[in-house]
């Protein structure tokens, strides 16, 4: 999409073949997105460029707890055989590229000194500028992520590139580099950028946001399912993900692409420019339901062989230690001697970012409200809660809260609740009680996890009987900055972390 250094590119080309690399921060699950820049390495290796490709472990831990320390060796690990997997999908041979992970040089002496020289001429506001499109943003940042843009950086000089290539959200970084690698003596370098591809909700494609990408490894049924609920409005080809996965991925890699469609409908139709098929789609020509097809057999031709290579005992295992997983009981196996016993932990709960749209009285009881929730469902949530002596109703009314969706609904006097808000207690007498707050700027709908618990699929129900959310509630806490807590590990957002507004040491119920 855009180059920086272009004079600087042409004159190497003219003397020798040009050194990149491409860096990925070992966070959440690849998805099909990562396609785009594995299509262009593969460019890159056909024009005889030297492709390093970096697994960036060390900034994973930075980018404000995404990963956990000890998670972070197994993630690598998931990184390398997906990557290298993805790869050998689409044809590029893996004896051309160069491999490295990021602690295997960043924690050097000289690496270490130069991020104490860069960090004395950097400033502030330049550090936390440079992340705002890739490091995590909240309120009160840590000093990690302002730490992040400086290695990404330092990596360049490190790893011996001529240029860097990732996507143009990142273009901010790219511009760090060449403001300050100059003042600690060292080359400016290239910067070529790929476009970000719009997720299947229409925003970002992001790890952290499940309707909005497809994992590589998702099933065929699963792909079907996402492809099905997917934004893709007829006629139109504005943040349609569908089209641009199309556009920047599959293109470039066949030099065509084939509507499939039945007979009565015009029968197959192949294209060999993009520009046709998205003119034929805009004019409606081409129907929503035939291209999701489309791309569903396309797609699964490229994750096939990933899906296979997955398959086997120890990459199995490896994905399911990288990324827990709820374990749930196969029908017939509840109970039995040999059934193993489920996983309790923080992704089995459906947990989301609500908006009180209405607060009343409950017509039986006086010490509870019956509120209507947005949870960015078709119909508002009814929901009834004891927070009569503890929030008056205007503090209520409008405001965003964290809801638990997926306990099973009761009659509370005569009013059935569909959810629970999320409230810190004070642990002394008197009590107090205050609504968990989301980051500012979250849309009702969006999930709350805990971190190193993101990828997790949440139950469709809670079984009362099982008690799953008492036996995780009894480990959530308040930080003594307010932060919720399961385990001392955060409730986040995609915006940063959840927290009340006073009650240090409390507990959440």
């Amino acid at each position: 999409q855009e180059v920086l250094g272009e004079d600087k590119l042409m004159a190497i080309l003219k003397e020798r073949e040009l050194r990149i690399y491409w860096g990925t921060a070992t966070t959440g699950k690849p998805h099909v997105a990562y396609f785009v820049p594995m299509s262009k390495i593969a460019d890159f290796l056909k024009a005889g460029c030297e492709v390093t490709i970096l697994f960036a472990d060390l900034h994973a831990y930075l980018d404000n707890m995404k990963a956990p320390w000890e998670l972070l060796e197994l993630r690598t690990r998931y990184y390398e055989h997906v990557i290298k997997a993805m790869l050998e999908s689409i044809g590029v041979p893996l004896d051309k590229l160069k491999f490295v992970r990021g602690t295997d040089y960043q924690l050097s002496k000289e690496y270490t000194l130069d991020v104490y020289r860069l960090s004395s001429v950097v400033t502030e506001h330049d550090a936390k500028k440079a992340g705002a499109e890739v490091v995590k943003q909240v309120d009160h940042p840590l000093l990690s992520g302002l730490l992040y843009p400086g290695l990404q950086v330092l990596d360049e000089e490190y790893l011996k590139v001529d240029a860097q290539f990732g996507g143009v959200d990142q273009r901010k970084i790219f511009t760090l580099a060449e403001k300050y690698l100059p003042s600690l003596g060292y080359a400016k370098r290239v910067h070529l950028m790929n476009p970000m591809v719009p997720g299947l909700t229409g925003g970002k494609m992001s790890s952290s946001e499940e309707d909005s990408k497809i994992d590589l490894l998702d099933s065929k049924e699963d792909v079907k399912k996402k492809l099905k609920k997917a934004f893709c409005e007829p006629g139109n080809v504005e943040n349609n993900g569908v089209l641009s996965f199309i556009k920047h991925v599959l293109f470039p890699l066949k030099s065509e692409f084939v509507i499939l469609r039945e007979e009565k409908w015009g029968g197959n139709k192949t294209y060999t420019a993009y520009e046709a098929l998205e003119k034929d789609f805009a004019e409606q020509v081409v129907h929503p339901g035939d291209l999701k097809n489309s791309v569903e057999v396309a797609l699964n031709k490229l994750l096939d062989p990933i899906r296979e290579k997955f398959n086997s005992p120890e990459l199995k295992k490896l994905s399911s230690a990288a990324y827990p997983n709820p374990s749930k009981a196969k029908p017939g196996e509840k109970g039995t001697k040999n059934s193993e016993p489920e996983e309790v932990i923080p992704s089995r709960l459906d947990i989301r970012v609500g908006k009180v749209l209405s607060v009343e009285k409950h017509p039986d009881a006086d010490s509870l409200y019956v509120e209507k929730i947005d949870v960015g469902e078709a119909q508002p949530r009814t929901v009834v809660s004891g927070l009569v002596q503890f929030v008056p109703p205007e503090q209520l009314q409008d405001r965003l809260v964290v809801l638990l969706c997926n306990l099973k609904p009761q009659k509370m006097r005569g009013v059935e609740s569909q959810g629970m808000v999320l409230c810190a207690s004070s642990v002394g007498e008197p009590r107090q009680v205050e609504p968990l707050d989301p980051p500012a700027g979250c849309c009702p709908g969006e999930r709350v996890y805990v971190e190193g618990y993101e990828g997790g699929e949440p139950d469709e129900e809670l079984k009362p009987k099982k008690k799953v959310f008492e036996k995780l509630q009894a480990d959530f806490r308040v930080s003594e900055d307010c932060v919720a807590q399961w385990k001392q590990r955060n409730f986040l957002t995609k915006l940063g972390r959840v927290s009340c507004k006073s009650l240090k040491g409390g507990t959440i119920s």
